[in-house]
């Protein structure tokens, strides 16, 4: 059951985060930067994104159930939210999106807050990436080795992050134009089945109370 969990976990968050495809990005915003400063801003990109989806996972649940919001309600939009991800990963729709996010936030504040806008939000931590913790933790079912287990995952998809945006230039260039385009489409057919089945989780919740 854990163990199914933690795949289940772990591939998607992979694929919500798309760790290979931010790392153009990350190159685009860090442009002219030193080596250290493009660590410091990795390092603490890293740890805002990490605080983001963590406190998400921890009390999001809580707060649906102020709200009113049921979980399989929430599975439904939520799955429905993720395939319109892979849809845009698919069709190259989300790497245009987050290159306008990254370009804006250059022309208003070029270094100051770089890690928190836009890398830790919304590119690392986005839409996707917290509806997909919140979802995760539903499906932990209040057990504590589920919740670590969705932490350990967390803190490995930014720390995969971390060490992709330090060999960003290097990685960029290895897999190529072709490689990266690749690349994000299998990504997106893969997420797009997990949005599916977190749709259909959310119905069968329904259906069978």
């Amino acid at each position: 059951m854990l163990a199914e969990y933690l795949k289940s976990a772990l591939a998607t968050l992979l694929v919500t985060v798309d760790p290979p495809g931010l790392a153009p990005i990350f190159l685009s915003l860090t442009l002219g930067m030193s080596a250290q400063a493009r660590r410091q801003v990795a390092l603490r990109a890293a740890l805002i994104a990490f605080g983001i989806m963590a406190a998400f996972g921890l009390v999001g649940a809580e707060v649906m159930k102020m709200l009113g919001i049921s979980l399989p309600a929430f599975r439904i939009a939520g799955g429905l939210l993720l395939f319109w991800i892979a849809f845009e990963m698919i069709f190259q729709l989300r790497a245009e999106r987050k290159a306008n996010i990254a370009e804006t936030a250059v022309t208003q504040d070029r270094i100051r807050n770089l890690a928190a806008f836009p890398l830790a939000t919304p590119l690392m931590a986005g839409p996707g990436a917290i509806t997909a913790t919140i979802l995760l933790a539903g499906r932990a079912g209040g057990s504590t080795w589920a919740m670590a287990i969705l932490m350990a995952v967390i803190a490995l998809v930014v720390i995969a992050c971390y060490i992709i945006f330090l060999a960003a230039e290097s990685f960029s260039r290895l897999l190529g134009v072709t490689g990266n385009v690749v690349l994000t489409r299998l990504l997106g057919v893969i997420l797009a089945a997990l949005a599916v089945q977190f749709v259909i989780d959310g119905v069968i919740a329904v259906v069978r109370p």
